[in-house]
């Protein structure tokens, strides 16, 4: 088993910290990205989609989505659980997982690869008034994202799941983003300094 990574990547992150939170140790090779690593023939075998994460298992299946994987290692694994106990709960994380990932982290990642003038080469064509209008986005989920933590403590009920990681994932991306959460949402705030000190919180950051 072999778990391809990079590093300061969202994708990437999630995994790690998934696997943190479990307690799971894989062996890990670095792809470099920003040497084009990724679009090598020998990495193309392994994903020919030249995405990160990738985990390559010992039959020789390799599993290229950050989701994918986490449920790959929740079922080897499953305490402690990260996408629910039972039906009322699996159907309300995977709920909260797909609206994180959805309308939080894809609207960061195109704010990020539509306006960085780093990402031009890459992301073909590079359209700004698309990447300006996710910013918008991003901080019309943020206020709904708030008042849902007024009433609970995390994204999917009391207690933490894969929902929160993706969440507070594409958070801390804000920052490359340029995207400032709004200081009014105070229970925003206070949900992610409480999933920050985690000390999963720190695989892959």
């Amino acid at each position: 088993m072999l778990l391809y990574l990079s590093a300061r990547s969202p994708n990437p992150r999630r995994v790690q910290f998934f696997l943190a939170e479990k307690g799971i140790e894989v062996p890990v090779e670095m792809v470099d990205l920003a040497a084009k690593a990724h679009w090598s023939e020998d990495f193309r075998k392994i994903s020919p989609r030249r995405t990160v994460p990738v985990l390559l298992l010992d039959d020789g299946t390799a599993v290229a989505e950050t989701i994918a994987i986490c449920r790959y290692f929740e079922a080897v694994q499953p305490e402690p659980n990260l996408f629910g106990r039972d039906a009322r709960e699996i159907a309300v994380v995977e709920m909260w997982q797909r609206r994180a990932e959805i309308e939080l982290m894809q609207a960061v990642q195109f704010a990020f690869r539509h306006v960085h003038p780093a990402l031009a080469e890459r992301e073909v064509p590079q359209v700004k008034d698309w990447g300006e209008a996710n910013k918008t986005k991003v901080l019309d989920f943020l206020t709904f994202l708030d008042g849902e933590l007024a009433t609970r403590a995390y994204l999917a009920g009391d207690r933490f799941t894969v929902a929160d990681i993706t969440a507070i994932v594409a958070i801390d991306f804000m920052k490359v983003a340029r995207i400032t959460a709004p200081e009014e949402l105070v229970n925003l705030a206070r949900w992610r300094a409480e999933v920050s000190v985690r000390p999963a919180a720190k695989a892959g950051a």
